[in-house]
C-alpha cells in the first residue's frame, strides 16, 4: 500500500517501513536522493549536505530534509558514497568468535565509540579459521572502508599483504605487535602468563598445572608465560601441562580437570588460560569436596563478569576489552583527521585480581 503525504507543499509517495511491494505486480525499487531533495523542497546538493556535512546547513533545511527521508524510507548508498569520496563510513571489525564473551567486550567498546558519529561498524566472524579471515578482508576492502580492525596479530602473509594494501587505517587488537601492519593496542600475554603464575607461587603453591583449550596464538603466548616461571623455579614439568583444540567451556573446564587430576593426583593449583576453563574446574573440585584454595589453587584469565560473583571468587588477569574497542575506533577517526598516535603501538596493560580461589596466604577478597 502506498500513502501520499504532502511535505513542504509537495505530494509525495512515501511506504511503511519494511514494504517491499505495492502490489501484486510493482517490485521495490530504492529511494534516490533527488527524490528526498523534491520533497524537502531543496536542491540536490543542498540535501547532499544536510546528511552528510549538516554543520553547513541551517536546522530549519535539515529538519525538512530529515522529515523526508524518514517520510521515503531513503537510506545513502555506502557504495556510490565510496566512489564519489574514496571511503565509505563503514569501520570493518573481523573477530574470530561472536559469541565469546571477551570479544562481545570489544565489539561493546567499539559501538560505544561510534554512538553520535557518521561511522557505521561492519563485523565479520572468522571462526578462528585464517582462510575466513582472508576473504572477509577481500569483501571489506571492496568497499573502502574508514577504517579496519582486526583481532590479533598473527594474521598469515596473505591476509597481512590485504591489509598493508587497505589504504585506510588498520588497528590490530588484543596483542601488542612489534611491527604492527599500521596500529596495533592490547597487551602482552606472555607477561599476563607470567604474572599468573607467580601469583601462584606466591601464594606456596608448587605442582601448578596449566589448562588450556582452543589455544590459539594468545593462549600459546599465555602457555609460555607460565613455563618461563615455573623453569626459573626449577619446578617445570611436561606432565602438568593440559591442552586442546577443543573450543572453551565451562563443561570442558570440569572435565580437563578430571583427566588432569588423574594424570597428576598430587597436583595443588592450576592456571586456566580463561575463566570458562577456570570455573568449570572450580565446580569440579567442589563435585568432588577439594577444598578452594586450602587443598587447590584455581587461577583464571580475563575477569569475565561472572568471576567475582562465584564462591569462593575466582582470582584472574584482567584485560581492558571494552577499553581496546573503544580506543581502536578512536585511533582510526584520529588517523583519518591526520592525527596518529606518537607510538604505533599502544600497551594498555592488565591487572591481577587476587580473590578466594587462590587464597591459601593470608585473606584474598
Amino acid at each position: 500500500m502506498v500513502a501520499y503525504v504532502i511535505v513542504n507543499g509537495t505530494t509525495v509517495a512515501g511506504r511503511r517501513s519494511g514494504d517491499c511491494m505495492t502490489d501484486s505486480t510493482s517490485v521495490y525499487r530504492a529511494v534516490t536522493l533527488k527524490e528526498v531533495a523534491a520533497a524537502a523542497g531543496v536542491s540536490l546538493i543542498t540535501a547532499s549536505r544536510s546528511l552528510r556535512t549538516p554543520e553547513v546547513v541551517s536546522v530549519k533545511t535539515r529538519q525538512r530534509v530529515a522529515a523526508a527521508v524518514n517520510l521515503l524510507g531513503y537510506t545513502p548508498n555506502q557504495a556510490a558514497r565510496a566512489l564519489a569520496s574514496s571511503k565509505s563510513s563503514i569501520i570493518g571489525i573481523i573477530v574470530p568468535s561472536v559469541t565469546n564473551l571477551v570479544f562481545t567486550d570489544v565489539l561493546r567498546g567499539v559501538y560505544d565509540a561510534i554512538e553520535g558519529t557518521d561511522l557505521q561498524v561492519q563485523l565479520g566472524n572468522s571462526r578462528y579459521t585464517p582462510h575466513k579471515e582472508e576473504r572477509l578482508l577481500r569483501v571489506f576492502a571492496a568497499q573502502r572502508p574508514a577504517g579496519l580492525i582486526v583481532a590479533g596479530k598473527d594474521q598469515n602473509p596473505a591476509a597481512r599483504a590485504i591489509l598493508v594494501q587497505l589504504g585506510c587505517p588498520v588497528v590490530q587488537v588484543m596483542d601488542l605487535a612489534d611491527d604492527p601492519i599500521d596500529m596495533s593496542i592490547g597487551f602482552d600475554h606472555t607477561e599476563g602468563g607470567r604474572a599468573a603464575t607467580q601469583h601462584l607461587l606466591d601464594q606456596g603453591y608448587r605442582r601448578i598445572g596449566f589448562l588450556g583449550a582452543r589455544m590459539d596464538s594468545r593462549a600459546q603466548r599465555r602457555l609460555d608465560g607460565y613455563r618461563q616461571v615455573l623453569t626459573n623455579a626449577g619446578l617445570d614439568d611436561a606432565r602438568l601441562v593440559m591442552t586442546t583444540p577443543q573450543p572453551s567451556s565451562v563443561l570442558l573446564g570440569g572435565q580437563m580437570l578430571a583427566e588432569f587430576l588423574s594424570r597428576v593426583p598430587d597436583a595443588d593449583a592450576v592456571f586456566c588460560n580463561n575463566d570458562d576453563i577456570a570455573m568449570g574446574a572450580l565446580f569440579e573440585c567442589q563435585r568432588r569436596g577439594i577444598s578452594v584454595p586450602g587443598q587447590f589453587g584455581i587461577m583464571g584469565f580475563n575477569d569475565l563478569e561472572y568471576a567475582d560473583s562465584i564462591a569462593p571468587s575466582l582470582s584472574t588477569i584482567r584485560t581492558p576489552r571494552y577499553e581496546m574497542g573503544r580506543r581502536a575506533v578512536e585511533m582510526i577517526a584520529a588517523a583519518n583527521a591526520g592525527q596518529r598516535p606518537e607510538t604505533a603501538t599502544v600497551d594498555l596493560g592488565f591487572e591481577l585480581k587476587a580473590r578466594q580461589s587462590t587464597a591459601r596466604r593470608g585473606s584474598r577478597r
